[in-house]
């Protein structure tokens, strides 16, 4: 492989990695939040990701999580770079770097601030509110297949595999909930059915319905949660705009706004 094609190849697969690593509250990949600013990859195969949240208060158990999902997906390169992953502008930036860096665990990094903090019930939090939120999407999609209600309780991973979606995004939505189902049971077989309670439970035809309800309650949280964290995101970080001649009330918050001679010079 010539140099080109690998620099490509190990560009393609950092991007992969990166694509991998959710935000744990909302599960959307932190590539399509708009949360990795740079992800570079150096002549000598070193790689430096850089990291922003929406605002610089957001909660350090969150962005210590993220971190951490990206330090593993960047500890998994085949080519076992070495790396700096940078989170900025965060009121917590200094500690998280450097505890990242060294490997350090959240209790680690913020001592007597995370007595009370259990990442791992945090985590199973998360992966519940993702489950569901994935079971709807597939459980959707079979509706809009025609299949009946009676038959989607009862549809096996084996079947499920099997069936053609008809488009790309479908299959994707197929494939977020195939691993979050073997991320809850890895010896989860190809007999057994799919549309099931978190704890494993079969759902009844009859109570689909009522069941669907509760998961679009989930779906509902997390896309407002994640409209308002893209908003705030694009609030923070975009260029300074004027209005009347003038900075927005939100540039000034951002302290993005020239003195008054450049104000002077660029009304000229």
């Amino acid at each position: 492989m010539n140099a080109i094609n690998l620099s490509d190849s190990r560009r393609g697969e950092l991007w992969r990695r990166l694509e991998g690593v959710n935000d744990p509250e909302l599960d959307e990949p932190v590539t399509d939040m708009g949360f990795i600013e740079r992800a570079e990859i150096a002549a000598d195969g070193r790689v430096d990701v850089g990291f922003r949240l929406p605002t610089y208060w957001c909660s350090p158990n969150f962005a210590f999580l993220m971190l951490d999902d990206l330090r593993n997906a960047l500890d998994a390169l085949s080519w076992s770079p070495s790396y700096r992953l940078t989170l900025h502008d965060h009121m917590f930036a200094d500690e998280v770097n450097a505890g990242i860096a060294e490997g350090r665990s959240f209790a680690e990094i913020f001592g007597s601030l995370a007595e009370n903090t259990d990442l791992e019930e945090l985590r199973e939090k998360f992966r519940l509110k993702a489950f569901k939120r994935r079971q709807e999407a597939v459980i959707l999609d079979l509706k809009s297949l025609g299949i009946a209600d009676s038959e989607i309780v009862r549809v096996t991973l084996s079947v499920f595999d099997a069936i053609i979606s008809g488009s790309d995004e479908a299959n994707k939505r197929k494939a977020r909930y195939r691993q979050a189902l073997l991320q809850r049971w890895p010896d989860f077989r190809s007999q057994n059915a799919v549309i099931v309670d978190y704890g494993g439970g079969r759902i009844a035809a009859e109570a689909l319905s009522i069941h669907l309800a509760d998961l679009r309650s989930v779906r509902i949280n997390m896309e407002f949660n994640g409209a308002l964290c893209r908003g705030l995101k694009h609030t923070r970080y975009k260029e300074m705009e004027m209005v009347d001649g003038e900075p927005t009330l939100v540039d000034f918050i951002m302290n993005r706004v020239p003195g008054p001679e450049m104000r002077s010079q660029s009304s000229n």
